[in-house]
């Protein structure tokens, strides 16, 4: 499958990265990006960089081709590649709709809006797709390949709920950030030196999210299991769980934020 990727940023670059560990042939991509450092990370493994579309080689038929510039240039880049009408175009720009795309590349053209997270970069990643009726069994599967490189994929048939999507895997990690570095506070004030009061809540951090993944239990159970009755942990959760002004509810006050400015910004 040969597969056109439009943007080489932070994103593209780790699925790119993913592509070439899961033995898709260089010869089999062309990237465009016109910043320097794809070029230094990339040609020299095979891959063909170019610098705009206008140097794409007339040759070069895409099966997928993966749309990850940023949001605020799309409408402008789109028009280019309307071109390949026979190709799937995998989004992964925040906010822009599938009605987006089509106003750009035209109600027959196959499009498949999804939502990846930074942590594709380790690939540990989440990414949430859906797709328009043009979308065959086969493009969903070229899809899902190609996503799966850099972590877990799942599908949603009402994109209205990608807003969503957005504000909880989306925006995730920063969530999951501002956990170690507020554990990581914490203990710099409760009188652990600052350098080990951040290594342990980075390790924590880290330690428990590989044990929620690899564990039968659910998230609500791991956090029995560490509870002792009367303890330390449950002193800490009394507080953390509080009617009315606990995590629970400060979480779902951020998501609700998130999703409301998904909205805003899709227009």
């Amino acid at each position: 499958m040969a597969v056109l990727l439009v943007g080489c940023g932070k994103m593209g670059s780790a699925l790119l990265e993913g592509w070439l560990e899961r033995g898709l042939a260089a010869a089999d991509v062309v990237v465009v990006e016109p910043a320097e450092a794809a070029r230094t990370a990339f040609a020299p493994r095979g891959v063909r960089v170019v610098e705009s579309h206008a140097s794409i080689p007339s040759d070069f038929h895409p099966g997928v081709v993966i749309l990850a510039v940023k949001p605020q240039v799309m409408g402008d880049v789109l028009p280019s590649y309307a071109r390949y009408g026979g190709a799937v175009f995998l989004s992964i720009a925040a906010g822009k709709t599938l009605a987006f795309f089509s106003a750009h590349l035209g109600e027959r053209a196959a499009i498949v809006r999804a939502m990846p997270n930074t942590p594709a970069a380790v690939r540990r990643g989440m990414s949430v797709c859906v797709a328009n009726a043009r979308v065959d069994a086969k493009g969903r599967a070229a899809c899902q390949s190609l996503l799966e490189a850099v972590g877990d994929v799942a599908w949603i048939e009402d994109e209205a709920l990608m807003d969503a999507v957005t504000a909880v895997s989306g925006s995730g990690p920063a969530y999951v950030f501002l956990l170690a570095e507020a554990l990581a506070a914490a203990g710099a004030r409760a009188g652990l030196p600052g350098d080990l009061a951040e290594r342990l809540a980075r390790a924590t951090v880290a330690g428990a999210g590989e044990l929620l993944r690899l564990s039968s239990d659910g998230a609500g159970q791991l956090r029995v299991n560490v509870t002792s009755p009367g303890g330390t942990t449950a002193a800490a959760l009394a507080v953390l769980m509080a009617e009315g002004k606990g995590l629970t509810e400060l979480m779902s006050e951020a998501v609700d934020a998130a999703t409301r400015r998904g909205r805003e910004l899709a227009g």
